[in-house]
């Protein structure tokens, strides 16, 4: 293939791929807020970017390792107090926070995971969920953080020592690049021998030992790697909402975050995505209407799960399949 067509087929899978046109949505949503209730509308977009990019997270370890963790909630609330305690040290500046957030998240998660990961199926869910709720219990005891009230940050982080995410477009724009960073890093993962390795391991991992692939390490990385990411969504998060409390690490919240995956299709990335803003929206859609919104949101969300067969990645794959393009 000439180089010439080589360059057309690589933008022809670029056009084709949903999540090009998912992040090209979100990148004008300001644009469009301008036309409505701009507060209202980018509060809650940058809230569902975030939320994606948590998702995005468990994504990678439910569809690529099959572990289900209702516990990942946790480093979610690990990122957001890393920006109460550094912030009341004098350190503001959120190119030193998200490193700090990742750091914890990356330890607690390697030394969570190196038990959890001892045990299979259900009781690892359960596992995970034990050590979800003894996080959560930690930081409700911590009176200085606030305990179970939490805490008000008294300004969000700033940003090469600028204080531009006091903007809430450029809070925006920001989550949206961690996002898009977030994806392509993840599916760079996915595409390596790392990832070809952790899917074998997940379709058969007595195989996978019988050629020397040791699953315990490969998934305890991908532990460490999902938990960095959603450490990094805590961050943002805490500067989106401005208040931090242990309601952020509950196992519900765990729930959710499951529930985005599953609904947007486990293990296609870009799917945990649309799983997320789906849920976002129809929540706050719901919310409008009637106080008992779930009564409507649980049913609709089992029928997904038991007929939209790879969620609604699934459904637009299938609607909408992508061209097959021979490049090597």
């Amino acid at each position: 293939m000439s180089p010439a067509a080589r360059e057309v087929a690589v933008a022809t899978r670029i056009w084709a791929r949903p999540a090009f046109w998912i992040l090209l949505a979100l990148a004008a949503v300001p644009l469009a807020a301008k036309l409505g209730a701009e507060a209202y509308i980018l509060s809650l977009a940058t809230r569902a970017v975030i939320f994606s990019i948590a998702a995005l997270s468990l994504d990678f370890i439910v569809g690529q390792g099959s572990l289900v963790s209702l516990g990942h909630a946790a480093f979610l609330g690990i990122g957001a107090y890393a920006v109460v305690i550094l912030s009341g040290l004098g350190h503001d500046e959120i190119a030193v926070q998200i490193p700090a957030a990742i750091a914890a998240a990356v330890l607690v998660a390697l030394a969570t995971s190196a038990i959890s990961l001892r045990a299979s199926g259900v009781y690892y869910i359960m596992s995970t969920l034990a050590f979800g709720q003894m996080l959560y219990f930690f930081f409700v005891s911590l009176s200085a953080l606030g305990g179970d009230d939490g805490v008000t940050l008294d300004a969000r982080s700033r940003l090469f020592g600028t204080s531009a995410l006091n903007n809430d477009v450029a809070l925006y724009y920001f989550a949206l690049m961690i996002l898009l960073g977030g994806y392509l890093l993840l599916r760079r993962i996915v595409g390596s021998r790392f990832g070809r390795v952790l899917g074998a391991i997940r379709q058969n991992s007595l195989r996978a030992r019988a050629i020397v692939f040791r699953p315990f390490g490969y998934k305890l990385v991908a532990c460490a790697i999902s938990a960095a990411l959603c450490a990094t969504a805590g961050v943002l998060l805490a500067n989106q909402s401005e208040f931090v409390s242990p309601a952020f690490m509950t196992w519900q919240r765990s729930g959710e975050l499951l529930v985005m995956v599953i609904l947007g299709g486990a293990g296609s990335l870009w799917g945990a995505i649309l799983g997320a803003l789906a849920l976002l929206m129809m929540e706050e859609f719901l919310s409008r209407f009637t106080e008992q919104g779930n009564l409507i949101l649980g049913p609709a969300l089992v029928l997904v799960a038991l007929m939209g067969r790879g969620g609604l990645a699934g459904g637009i794959d299938r609607l909408f399949p992508s061209p097959a393009v021979g490049v090597p």
